[in-house]
């Protein structure tokens, strides 16, 4: 546990995507001297896309983890107070309100910014889960290298699932997304890419219902895959799973303190 003093703030941030640097920006320049605490994911989503195409004032191709950079240097330069911690617990019941950190810090501001974004949503198996981190994964920026001149498969249907699966082209040698339904919800630019893409094959229809590994050295071979439609079931040979079926809500840290709707968003 930490022995260092309490750090107190007019204005505690808790997260670091670019609503967090932007209000951190705000915050400094309003002369509120703010603390911004990273967590878990520094950059937020952003550092896992590669090409952002629809960000204002850049007519050309940016990175998502360049343009993060960007704002983090930012947040810096204004007189931002970035903290390497993850909030873990927080008191919103009394004034000034305190939070706590995975090193054991303690902070208390007069005013919180809750910055926390969204986590990748799973698919909640238990085969999943067990390869979690060794051969199954949420962000292929982050493992894509791994699965050089393997064949992969992506689970999802809307533009990250799309991205992800093209990202991976540059790697896999062949990639296969899985998707329940007969169209996709992604952008038609981005779905004009995705089938002229001769490294990608799409499996309408189906769903992921385990995922096959070995256990020394622990690592993905096969998934199971259903036609939803005909209730067939297939084993494919894969080395990796990316999944990007959307995200879900980090606010559980203030269950029972804030206003949440049913889905965890907070209410404002």
């Amino acid at each position: 546990m930490s022995q260092n003093p309490t750090k107190h703030t007019k204005v505690l941030i808790i997260g670091s995507g670019p609503a967090g640097y932007t209000a951190a920006v705000y915050a400094a320049r309003a002369m509120l001297n703010p603390i911004l605490v990273y967590g878990v994911q520094p950059g937020g989503q952003l550092t896992t896309t590669t090409d952002v195409e629809n960000y204002p004032g850049f007519s050309d191709v940016i990175q998502g983890p360049w343009l993060m950079d960007q704002m983090k240097e930012q947040a810096k330069a204004v007189g931002t107070d970035l903290i390497e911690d993850h909030i873990s617990s927080v008191n919103l019941k009394s004034t000034p309100f305190e939070a706590i950190g995975d090193s054991g810090q303690k902070y208390t501001a007069d005013s919180i910014i809750i910055s926390t974004g969204a986590q990748a949503r799973w698919l909640n198996l238990k085969s999943e889960q067990a390869f979690r981190g060794f051969g199954v994964s949420a962000c292929a920026t982050c493992d894509g290298f791994f699965f050089k001149e393997k064949e992969v498969a992506v689970v999802g249907g809307g533009n990250a699932a799309v991205e992800e699966a093209m990202f991976l082209t540059k790697f896999a040698s062949k990639v296969k997304l899985i998707h329940r339904r007969d169209t996709l919800r992604a952008e038609k630019l981005l779905q004009k890419k995705l089938m002229e893409n001769k490294k990608i094959e799409i499996i309408w229809d189906s769903a992921v219902e385990e995922v096959i590994g070995d256990n020394e050295p622990k690592n993905v071979t096969a998934i199971k895959v259903k036609n939803l439609k005909t209730n067939k079931i297939d084993e494919i040979k894969v080395h990796g799973l990316f999944i990007a079926i959307g995200h879900d809500p980090a606010t559980a840290l203030f269950k029972d303190q804030l206003n949440m709707d049913k889905e965890g968003y907070l209410l404002t």
